[in-house]
């Protein structure tokens, strides 16, 4: 049973990658969920480097939903210091709802174009 969710997410991220991709003028924000945090990086995919990074362990927030949207609001900060306001946002193989959707809604208020 768990080897099979395993291989279902897979398939679901090498899917979702196989269709985003980011450049120089529009990076790709992937999320990253785990059961203590979530992570976000702004990375271009020619180059394959990270712009931007951040998390909740360096904001010393907690991982539910409030911690998902002052996330989403800095990541938002950062990355309007380096000029990137347009982005293509990886979900990562997550459905799009609760934290992943949080994070979502508030980089799009904090002024990042999905």
């Amino acid at each position: 049973m768990i080897l099979k969710k395993i291989k279902n997410r897979l398939a679901r991220k090498r899917r979702i990658r196989g269709r985003v991709c980011g450049t120089a003028e529009c990076p790709r924000m992937s999320v990253y969920r785990s059961l203590t945090g979530i992570y976000v990086q702004i990375i271009d995919d020619n180059s394959g480097k990270t712009l931007v990074s951040a998390s909740t362990k360096e904001q010393k927030k907690g991982k539910n939903e409030e911690a998902a949207k002052s996330l989403g609001k800095l990541i938002a900060e950062k990355s309007k210091k380096l000029n990137v306001e347009k982005v293509v946002f990886d979900r990562n193989a997550y459905k799009y709802h609760g934290r992943v959707k949080a994070l979502a809604d508030a980089a799009r208020e904090g002024g990042l174009k999905f």
